[in-house]
């Protein structure tokens, strides 16, 4: 059996459909969790609770720890290091292998590629607890009492990736033919990861023995778009007025004197107003290529 911890988002519902080809009991672990097709076991779970925890993940060859938390420092920095230890603990407990779908705040301010080798160096209070969880998770693998894998992508976009920015602010935005905005600069290039890659690549990697106790960058195009480039494609393939406006980051810290999700925005803006370079070159030397970047726009684009 599989499970998936934090079933329901974006990634989950990628994962599902291709997990079938490596096994034929799956359990959606969360909250709240929702069947996909009617044939995944359902489990509710906190991830904050160590017992219960421990008995979603009973039974399980792999776990797929896809939880998110509510955008909130406070939240984060009291909720993810007890969430991560209740799943180590677990995994090892029930001697399942462990796939933790992670993000790139640890690595901070990056000039270049973001490779699997850069290291931590967070600029933000988010990025160091991101830091604080990874470093925790491939410290328990080196004890050698847990088998585990960190999967790290960039900022989703894709059919169904409604948690994000490009979401609020490009896609619905054209769609109801209002003009779309762009964070802090819109002539850097920015790389996206295709929900759909990260679906299949996940699964991929959580069923091959020898991709653990190591990082691994999901497949992410090397052909990032600029802000301009990203609006003027999707407006293309929507049929909409590629006018958009730049949201300075002076505007977000005004912003977040309203806002809440906008306060807690602005420590992560660096990654708008600079270049923010992925590079996924070991996945994809190895199993399968991205999707492009202009492809995974017309195709997310597509679907609205």
């Amino acid at each position: 059996m599989q499970t998936i911890l934090g079933s329901g988002g974006s990634i989950s519902k990628e994962l599902v459909p291709v997990l079938p080809q490596y096994t034929d009991r799956i359990r959606l672990a969360g909250r709240n969790p929702k069947p996909f097709t009617g044939k995944e076991e359902l489990f509710s779970v906190d991830l904050l609770d160590a017992e219960r925890t421990a008995s979603a993940v009973e039974g399980s060859d792999v776990v797929y720890l896809l939880a998110g938390l509510l955008y909130d420092t406070k939240v984060w920095a009291a909720s993810w290091p007890r969430v991560m230890e209740n799943v180590v603990l677990a995994c090892k407990k029930h001697k399942a292998r462990l796939v933790f779908l992670d993000n790139v705040y640890m690595y901070g301010l990056v000039k270049g590629k973001m490779t699997e080798e850069t290291p931590y160096n967070p600029c933000s209070r988010k990025g160091g607890i991101r830091a604080g969880i990874a470093s925790y998770l491939m410290d328990e693998v080196k004890k050698g009492d847990l088998q585990a894998l960190i999967a790290r992508s960039a900022d989703f976009l894709g059919p169904g990736a409604f948690n994000t920015f490009m979401h609020a602010m490009v896609f619905l935005k054209l769609k109801d033919r209002k003009s779309a905005t762009w964070l802090c600069n819109d002539k850097v290039k920015h790389s996206f990861s295709f929900t759909p890659d990260l679906g299949k690549a996940v699964a991929l990697l959580g069923n091959t023995t020898d991709a653990y106790n190591q990082v691994w960058h999901l497949p992410t195009a090397g052909d990032p778009l600029t802000g301009h480039e990203f609006i003027s494609t999707a407006a293309t393939v929507m049929g909409a007025d590629p006018k958009y406006s730049v949201m300075k980051p002076w505007m977000l810290s005004m912003g977040g004197l309203f806002n809440h999700l906008a306060r807690e925005s602005v420590e992560m803006a660096y990654q708008y107003k600079y270049e923010y370079l992925f590079d996924s070159s070991k996945f994809e030397s190895r199993f399968f290529k991205a999707t492009s970047s202009v492809e995974a726009v017309k195709l997310t684009a597509a679907s609205y």
